[in-house]
């Protein structure tokens, strides 16, 4: 038995004794066991029913590769070279780094339950509990050299605040690669992260890798060991599929990706913009040991960030420069 087959067995809500479990899965009821107890170190939230058996306290919707691409426009299909769909990876990133050095990777997609060595921007460990995020990477290659993929994670920031839009969301953009969830009443806290890590020639061709992780559902105690404000999509909308959502971002990544090395940011930079959630705010701006305030203004067409401090513009490039609201 595995942690995956365990999870899509209890993934239809309803309470399942330890004895069905195991004899689903041809193992006796103390590995069931086992397995229960692995799934609860992994952050998923069991309820025992006295004499009945065990149901998951929140509900998994299991991706489902089949599903996903029935569900993608004819576009995206067309740009779709192969999709994977797995249980636990170290990285999903990495996964397609490996593809791109067997002489594959273009126009792949991988999906994963769960990984264990996500990484975020600056070299921060992106926490993932099984099932209870979408983490989505997408490998493409472009010909033209890296100056061309200035504002590539801006532009990737686009799409997922338009696709969140059409499940009911209010996404906002922080420069440079962090998707915020809001209500019409306050900011709750990042719910999506964006990694672009490029391999290959200053002039092309390159192989880039791009990553998302989005947050869906949070546990208490996950969310207490995070050093900065948090949120779930199902926070703000419940009913969100996760395998719709994800045909959803194919659908509208793989043509971007597509349209991105003739076109440049530029095409999405007024999109950027107007999701912006800083926009004329001030900020403080991060850089190695360094602080400053400023205050926020637009993105330009390389997506640079263009900030006033101490009454003077000042731009912005990308790399380890972060930037926070300051209240």
């Amino acid at each position: 038995m595995t942690i995956g087959n365990l999870m899509r067995l209890l993934s239809d809500g309803d309470v399942h004794s330890g004895e069905a479990l195991g004899e689903a899965q041809g193992v006796s009821r103390a590995a069931v066991w086992k397995q229960l107890k692995k799934l609860e170190a992994l952050g998923i939230e069991l309820i025992a029913v006295k004499g009945r058996g065990y149901r998951l306290a929140h509900r998994h919707e299991p991706l489902a590769g089949a599903a996903i691409v029935s569900q993608l426009p004819t576009a995206a299909r067309h740009h779709l070279a192969r999709l994977f769909v797995e249980d636990h990876l170290p990285s999903s990133n990495e996964f397609l780094r490996q593809r791109f050095k067997q002489g594959a990777g273009h126009r792949e997609v991988c999906l994963v339950e769960l990984q264990t060595a996500g990484r975020g921007r600056r070299g921060r460990t992106w926490q993932t509990p099984w099932g209870q995020n979408l983490m989505i990477s997408l490998g493409w290659r472009f010909e033209s050299g890296i100056a061309t993929l200035e504002g590539l994670s801006l532009a990737v920031g686009v799409v997922v605040a338009k696709v969140l839009e059409q499940h009911g969301v209010s996404p906002r953009l922080k420069w440079p690669n962090d998707i915020l969830l809001t209500t019409p009443e306050a900011e709750l806290g990042k719910l999506a992260g964006i990694l672009v890590e490029v391999t290959g020639d200053a002039e092309g061709p390159c192989d880039v890798v791009i990553g998302m992780g989005m947050n869906l559902l949070i546990p208490p105690a996950l969310r207490a060991s995070i050093d900065q404000p948090v949120a779930g999509l199902f926070e703000a909308n419940p009913n969100v599929s996760r395998n719709a959502l994800a045909a959803d971002l194919m659908g509208g990544l793989l043509p971007m990706l597509a349209d991105f090395e003739r076109q440049g940011f530029a095409a999405w930079r007024d999109d950027w913009n107007a999701h912006h959630a800083y926009a004329g705010l001030p900020i403080r701006v991060i850089q190695g040991g360094e602080t400053r305030d400023a205050v926020a203004g637009d993105v330009d067409d390389s997506g640079n960030l263009w900030v006033v401090e101490q009454g003077q513009s000042r731009r912005l490039a990308g790399g380890e420069i972060s930037v926070r609201r300051r209240l």
